[in-house]
């Protein structure tokens, strides 16, 4: 099953929640409309709210309450990207400027913020106190490994289980609490609740693993952002961490020297020793081994169509080359 397959068996969610997000977009304020539209019109790959669709009719979903529950997500994911963009002073994201680029940094932090707070206003037009206090806790445990990522940067000693802490946070406990507010709004019983939050945190964790391996092996058209800014940026994600660890003393040198002080200059180099020294092959292998545990985590999801897609979904996290 393709990803346009999982797609089709909940299209008419996805269109909803699409209308969604531009309604919710809608201010008087005229920069947080254009900002918005741009966001929106670059596209991207939309996997939050279809793991929130997928999950919500996985577990049972009866009336549209998951509609309103994916366009939030997707506004949270959104809010830290322009947040990122910021800080990573990135110039190019989904095949086209960054809205930073575009705008400015003001406008784009701004827009983040009001991004989160429309969030947290349709939270509360749930009605619902668990919903609330799991996006909290989520929200929170972002933006903290957000300033991890940011201590990390540049750190050459920076540890896999440090990475692992910064890409769960940063990325894995959205996927998370994506699945588990979908089980919420669909009255799911606790262990069906439970299994679809670890289903998504091991989502979550296989997607940026391979994200961030793509990094070094992906091509720029495909992927819409530039190869290598991990890299030029400092940042020790897992390839370059084993690459540092398993290379000789010449490898080393220099991928440290790449992470202090950012490696642009050194970039071809440097991918030709995070290639032989095996770190693209680990990472994957850390990833094929979240995604079947996020797998797993399904055995106690009841057997559907959407179980299967979700399923597929962990396969398609891994397999990607975009």
């Amino acid at each position: 099953m393709q990803l346009k397959d999982i797609r089709a068996l909940v299209a008419d969610d996805l269109a909803a929640v699409d209308v969604e997000i531009r309604g919710q977009l809608a201010s008087d304020v005229a920069l947080v409309n254009q900002v918005g539209d741009y966001i929106v019109g670059s596209g991207g790959k939309r996997l939050r709210p279809l793991l929130v669709v997928l999950a919500a009719r996985a577990a049972g979903a009866k009336n549209a309450a998951h509609i309103s529950a994916a366009a939030l997500i997707e506004f949270i994911h959104t809010a830290t990207l322009l947040h990122d963009d910021v800080v990573d002073d990135s110039s190019r994201r989904r095949g086209r400027e960054t809205a930073n680029e575009a705008y400015g940094n003001p406008a784009s932090v701004l827009v983040g913020d009001f991004l989160y707070s429309r969030a947290f206003q349709m939270m509360a037009k749930l009605d619902s106190a668990p919903v609330i206090r799991v996006m909290a806790d989520a929200t929170n445990t972002i933006a903290a490994g957000e300033v991890m990522q940011l201590m990390n940067s540049g750190d050459a000693d920076t540890t896999e289980v440090r990475y692992l802490e910064v890409i769960y946070r940063k990325t894995a406990r959205l996927f998370e609490a994506g699945a588990q507010i979908a089980a919420i709004v669909a009255k799911a019983p606790a262990a069906v609740e439970s299994a679809l939050a670890r289903y998504g945190k091991h989502l979550g964790i296989a997607f940026q693993l391979i994200d961030d391996a793509l990094d070094y092996r992906g091509d720029s058209e495909s992927l819409g952002k530039n190869i290598g800014d991990d890299l030029a940026e400092g940042k020790p994600t897992l390839p370059l961490i084993h690459a540092l660890k398993h290379g000789d003393a010449g490898a080393a040198a220099m991928i440290r020297a790449a992470i202090e002080n950012g490696g642009a200059e050194d970039q071809g180099p440097i991918l030709a020793l995070v290639a032989n020294s095996g770190g693209l092959e680990y990472t994957a292998r850390l990833a094929e081994g979240e995604a079947a545990r996020a797998r797993k985590a399904l055995d106690e999801v009841p057997a559907s169509p959407f179980r299967d897609a979700l399923a597929e979904l962990a396969r398609f996290a891994v397999s990607r080359t975009s």
